[in-house]
């Protein structure tokens, strides 16, 4: 082992395995919880949505997707990332929040219990599965696997490191005050989470240097207390630029851990003894007397806490006050499976009627997304993905829907109405995904402070009001079929094409003049012609999934 002199200080102490500790500690909750997402997929947030009606409910969800991917904050994140989407209210988001807290705390205990003395096994394990497995699945339980094992034995390395601190003048000296004066503690653990942003790397390395008998309990305590305030930082960045609702979230995150901190820290002195108690009684060894500790204030605030939900959502409305963003909901009660067994026809009325309801949030999407292009404000791409996300969890049920309809013996006229029915989603569904696409080109060339010439913004805009129409003609005719509507659509179809192409042709024009100020957003500006074109071409396709009379678009183009 290389050892670093401390001058005229009385340990040898190898800082670089104390930074090295500290980065694979971190590394390894980043890796576990990328691998636990990574197997969740998009069914985590279909738990969080279905299973967070009651604030209860959303505790227990909160604990325990934050015991699985180890880290509060994360959990706070993707919850206010929710409810500043509109996929969540900021009741069901607070539910989340709490238990988020209390999941945190099994990281402490796991330390408590010394499992980095088992870190290397988890390692080679982990190392072996990834190597050599063949399923993705496979390979992100070895994910979860090595990011357990590195974050132990990145824990390990940094443990007798730390246990050298004590053993420091400075530290000594330091120690001391912060035992005198509890609320430096708490400052000092606040910010140096912020910085780390892990409450479980701060707790732990306080667990080592605790353990070692460099710090008292009263001077470890505040820093625990102070890391859980540190915390929540993530989800105020989270919040940033998002919606009123998410904002208030993240400010009860704050207010939650920042009450919390502050009754304990009144109570230090006979919390400290409680604690010293448990310890002499139980035999309970100096690290998992922190994690107890820990556990303890958490479910304390959290059991405090509940009663009074309804009554601190009205305070922080009060201290924010505004109308918050409506927030979609998606009804997949009609979606009923009793009526796919008993009576298939008219499961695929009820189908196609929720079809439409999906078919109108994708012009919805792509308003939302025209308003962004004019107006360059970021809530317009978040409520734009929002419908993205309802049109995708509408996708999701009506196939499976469709498929559960399949299962029975169908007539020839009802195989026709599921075989349209299932093509006209996957339609509607890439119209969500080329929005998408439309935003992130918008978003490339704003943040390069680019700008769209009037005459191109004119364009776009034409384009957009033309597949608005057509989508909403298709829309029509898959209700109706109204024959009517067919040329409409083909006549509003051509002109797409025919606006597209002089466009195209205009752009060019300018770029030859030199009169195009930003060269990303005349880079990108073809490849936006091309997307909205392409959504018509889905639209259009929708009425031909309906009317087998009809050719595709590509077939259309090659006749005209």
């Amino acid at each position: 082992m290389l050892h670093i002199a401390a001058n005229s200080m009385s340990a040898d102490i190898s800082w670089d395995f104390i930074i090295g500790g500290l980065a694979l500690f971190l590394f390894g909750i980043e890796f576990m919880g990328d691998g636990l997402k990574s197997i969740a997929g998009e069914k985590l947030r279909d738990y969080i949505d279905k299973y967070t009606n009651k604030p209860w409910k959303g505790i227990l969800v909160g604990a325990l997707i934050t015991v699985f991917i180890q880290s509060s904050s994360a959990t706070s994140a993707i919850a206010i990332g929710f409810v500043r989407a509109g996929l969540m209210t900021l009741e069901q988001s607070i539910g989340i929040i709490i238990g988020a807290n209390i999941g945190t705390t099994v990281t402490a205990f796991l330390i408590g219990m010394k499992v980095e003395t088992l870190a290397l096994y988890f390692v080679f394990l982990g190392v072996l599965i990834t190597m050599f497995s063949s399923r993705k699945k496979q390979t992100y339980l070895g994910q979860i696997i090595l990011g357990f094992g590195l974050l132990f034995f990145g824990l390990r390395l940094m443990g007798d490191e730390l246990s050298k601190l004590g053993q420091l003048d400075f530290f000594e000296n330091l120690a001391t005050t912060m035992a005198d004066q509890p609320w430096l503690g708490l400052l000092c653990g606040t910010i140096m989470t912020g910085i780390v942003q892990s409450s479980s790397a701060v707790i732990g390395i306080i667990q080592k240097i605790y353990d070692s008998g460099a710090m008292t309990l009263a001077a470890a305590l505040p820093f625990v207390f102070g890391s859980n305030i540190g915390t929540t930082v993530t989800a105020v960045f989270a919040s940033i630029g998002g919606s009123l609702a998410a904002k208030r979230s993240a400010f009860f995150n704050v207010l939650f851990n920042v009450i919390g901190a502050l009754l304990f820290m009144l109570l230090l002195n006979p919390y400290v003894d409680f604690i010293q108690y448990l310890a002499d009684t139980y035999n309970v060894s100096p690290m998992m007397q922190i994690a107890i500790a820990h556990i303890i204030r958490t479910l304390v605030i959290s059991i405090l806490t509940y009663p009074f939900i309804n009554q601190m959502v009205n305070l922080i409305k009060r201290i924010m006050p505004g109308e918050s963003e409506e927030r979609i909901e998606v009804d997949f009660n009609a979606l009923d499976p009793q009526l796919a067994a008993s009576l298939p026809s008219g499961a695929l009325v009820v189908s196609k009627q929720v079809t439409i309801k999906m078919g109108e949030l994708a012009s919805d999407c792509l308003k939302e997304s025209q308003k962004y292009f004019n107006k360059q404000n970021n809530k317009y791409k978040d409520v734009s993905r929002q419908y993205e996300d309802a049109i995708n969890s509408l996708d999701s049920k009506i196939t499976s829907y469709l498929m559960s309809i399949a299962h029975n013996s169908l007539s020839e006229h009802d195989t026709d109405e599921f075989i349209g029915n299932l093509q006209v989603i996957k339609n509607i569904e890439r119209v969500g995904d080329l929005t998408m696409n439309l935003n992130e080109f918008y978003e490339l060339a704003y943040d390069d402070k680019g700008i769209f010439s009037s005459d191109a913004i004119t364009d776009v805009n034409e384009m957009y009001d033309t597949v608005l129409e057509m989508n909403e003609l298709a829309l029509q005719y898959f209700s109706s079929r109204e024959e009517h509507i067919i040329k409409v659509i083909t006549d509003k179809e051509n002109y797409l094409d025919l606006v597209e192409e002089k466009a195209r042709q205009r752009h060019f024009k300018r770029m030859a003049d030199n009169s195009c100020n930003s060269s990303v957003a005349a880079g990108i500006y073809v490849d936006i012609l091309g997307t909205l074109e392409r959504i018509g071409d889905h639209i259009w396709n929708i009425v031909k999934e309906t009317n087998d009379d009809l050719p595709l678009h590509e077939e259309l183009e090659e006749k005209i």
